[in-house]
C-alpha cells in the first residue's frame, strides 16, 4: 500500500506538475498511462478522466492518457447470477429463457450479459462487481491523501487544483456505483430524444433494475467504426455525419441535458431509415448539464471563433471567468488570433472545431485558465462527436451546420415569450430577491460610509492582518506536513 501511495505521488508531478519523476526521469504521459494499467482498474479510470482535463494537461500527455481501455477479466458467472438473484428476489431461470455465460464486456465497475426474457424480448443485464464499493473508496482515500500533499507543497497547485480534479472522479465514479443513476439517464435521453431520427436510447426495465443490477433493451447496430458494413447497407454517409452534430447540438442547447461519454464503443449506427441514417446510444453513466449562464456562454464563444471575432471572444474568456480576471485583454486577444490564424488557412472542411477548442484552451493556460468540469466533459463530448463524424464522412461541414443553429438559438434567448416564460416559472424567487434589493443597497452605503470614515484605521489593519497571514501560513505549512504524513499512515495501516 505504501508503494501504491508513492507511485501516484509520481503520477501526479508527471501529470499535473511536469516535474521529472524518480521513477520514469522524464515527465511522459506514454509512461504515465503504463504507470496507470500497472496500478489497476480504478486508477486506469482516474487517467480517463485526467486525459479530458486539456485544461490542466498538455496536448501530448491527454493524448496518451486517452489509450486507456478500461477493460478487465471477467467475474464467475455463477457468482453473477447469484448477484443477480439476491437483487431481484427470484431465480435467473424464473426471470429469463435465455442466458449467456459469456460477457458481452467486462470492465472495471461492471460485467454485462445477454439474456432473452420470458415475452421473448431481447436485453442486456449489466451487474455491478463483487465489493466494487469497498475497492473503490479504498483507493479513493489515496488518491484523496496524495492530492492533498500535492496540494500542500507545490504552489502552481492553485492552479491545477488537485484536490477538485480528484473530488470529481469521485463523484464521477460513485455516479457510476449506482446504476440507477445510469437508469434514469438513459431514460431521460430516451424521452428528449423519442421519435427522433437522430439518436435511438434503449429502453430501461424498471422492475428488473436496483442499484446493483440494471435491464435494458438489447440494441441491433452496426460499430459506428465499420465503415466497410455502412457502405454495403447505403446508409447516406453525408447525413449520418450530420445527424452526429444535431445530436450535439441538440443536446446541449435544446436538451441542457448530454450523454458525456460518445466514445465508439458506445455509439452504434441504425439500420432504419438507409436515407436519413441515425445513431444508438448505450452507457449513459456518465452525462453532464450546463447552466444557463455556461450554455450561453459558450454559444456566444463558438459563434465568435466561426465568425473569427477576437475581441469578443477574448472579452468573454474573461467576463466567464475562463481565464484571470486581471488578464490584460489585448495580450488575451493577440494569443487567441496567433492560435486560431493558421488553423483558418486550411478549408474550413478540413477544420476540425473540437481539436480547434482545445487549442484555443491550450492557448490560454498562461492566462489562469480554470474550466468548470461539465465544459471539460462538453469539450471531451464534441470531439468524440465530430471525430466520429469525420471517419464517416471527411468532408463533414461541421462549421455550416453549427453556426445557423447557434445563430437562431442565441435570438431565441431574447425572445419576449421566452422572458415571459422564465418570468412566470422564477416568479417567487424573482419576487424575494427584489424584496431583499433596498435594504442589501442601504447595508452596501453603510459600509462604503464607514471605509471612507476610517479608511487610515482601515489600511493599517489591513497590512496587519496581510502580514499575519503570511506568518501563519507558513506555521500551517509547517504542521500540515506533519498531519499529512500521520494521516497517510493512519490510511495505508487500514
Amino acid at each position: 500500500m505504501i508503494n501504491m501511495f508513492i507511485l501516484i505521488y509520481e503520477l501526479f508531478k508527471m501529470a499535473f506538475l511536469g516535474l521529472k519523476s524518480n521513477i520514469f526521469f522524464s515527465p511522459n504521459g506514454k509512461k504515465a498511462a503504463l504507470y496507470l494499467q500497472s496500478l489497476g482498474p480504478i486508477f486506469i479510470k482516474f487517467g480517463q478522466l485526467l486525459s479530458t482535463r486539456t485544461d490542466i494537461l498538455d496536448a501530448e500527455t491527454a493524448k496518451d492518457l486517452q489509450q486507456l481501455t478500461d477493460s478487465c477479466k471477467p467475474f464467475n458467472v455463477s457468482k453473477l447470477k447469484n448477484l443477480i438473484e439476491i437483487e431481484l428476489g427470484d431465480s435467473v431461470e424464473n426471470i429469463f429463457v435465455e442466458f449467456d455465460d459469456e460477457p458481452l464486456a467486462a470492465a472495471s465497475l461492471a460485467q454485462v450479459h445477454a439474456a432473452t426474457l420470458k415475452d421473448g424480448k431481447q436485453v442486456v443485464i449489466k451487474v455491478l462487481r463483487p465489493n466494487i464499493k469497498k475497492y473503490v473508496n479504498r483507493n479513493l482515500r489515496v488518491l484523496r491523501s496524495v492530492a492533498k500533499f500535492v496540494d500542500l507543497f507545490y504552489r502552481e497547485s492553485d492552479r491545477l487544483k488537485p484536490l477538485e480534479v480528484v473530488r470529481d472522479y469521485e463523484a464521477t465514479i460513485l455516479r457510476e456505483l449506482d446504476l440507477r443513476l445510469e437508469a434514469s439517464n438513459t431514460n431521460l435521453t430516451r424521452k428528449n430524444f423519442l421519435n427522433s431520427n437522430e439518436l435511438y436510447i434503449p429502453e430501461v426495465y424498471w422492475e428488473l433494475t436496483t442499484s446493483n443490477v440494471m435491464v435494458s433493451e438489447r440494441i441491433d447496430g452496426i460499430p459506428c467504426t465499420d465503415i466497410k458494413q455502412i457502405e454495403s447497407l447505403n446508409i447516406n454517409k453525408r447525413k449520418l455525419a450530420e445527424n452526429g452534430v444535431m445530436i450535439f447540438l441538440n443536446q446541449v442547447f435544446r436538451d441542457n441535458f448530454f450523454h458525456a461519454d460518445m466514445h465508439p464503443g458506445n455509439i452504434f449506427v441504425s439500420k432504419e431509415n438507409l436515407e436519413n441514417p441515425g445513431y444508438i446510444a448505450i452507457d449513459c453513466a456518465i452525462t453532464g448539464s450546463l447552466s444557463n449562464e455556461e450554455r450561453y456562454a459558450l454559444a456566444r464563444m463558438l459563434q465568435a471563433v466561426l465568425k473569427q471575432n477576437y475581441k469578443s471572444l477574448s472579452q468573454l474568456f474573461i467576463s466567464s471567468g475562463w481565464v484571470d480576471s486581471s488578464s490584460n485583454q489585448i495580450d488575451l486577444e493577440n494569443t487567441l488570433r496567433a492560435c486560431c490564424e493558421p488553423i483558418f488557412e486550411k478549408p474550413l472542411s478540413e477544420i476540425e472545431f473540437g481539436k480547434l477548442l482545445l487549442y484555443l484552451f491550450q492557448s490560454t493556460r498562461p492566462f489562469g485558465l480554470s474550466m468548470q468540469p461539465s465544459l471539460v466533459l462538453l469539450q471531451k463530448t464534441l470531439i468524440h462527436i465530430e471525430g466520429m463524424g469525420r471517419q464517416i464522412y471527411p468532408d463533414l461541414d461541421f462549421w455550416g451546420i453549427a453556426e445557423p443553429f447557434l445563430d437562431n438559438w442565441l435570438l431565441e434567448q431574447f425572445n419576449p415569450a421566452k422572458i415571459k416564460d422564465f418570468i412566470i416559472e422564477n416568479k417567487e424567487d424573482l419576487l424575494i430577491k427584489a424584496s431583499e434589493m433596498p435594504s442589501m443597497a442601504f447595508d452596501a452605503l453603510d459600509e462604503l460610509s464607514s471605509f471612507a470614515k476610517y479608511r487610515n484605521e482601515s489600511d493599517k489593519k489591513l497590512k496587519l492582518m496581510e502580514l499575519q497571514l503570511q506568518k501563519e501560513k507558513l506555521i500551517i505549512r509547517s504542521i500540515g506536513v506533519v498531519i499529512m504524513l500521520g494521516a497517510i499512515l493512519i490510511i495505508l495501516s487500514k
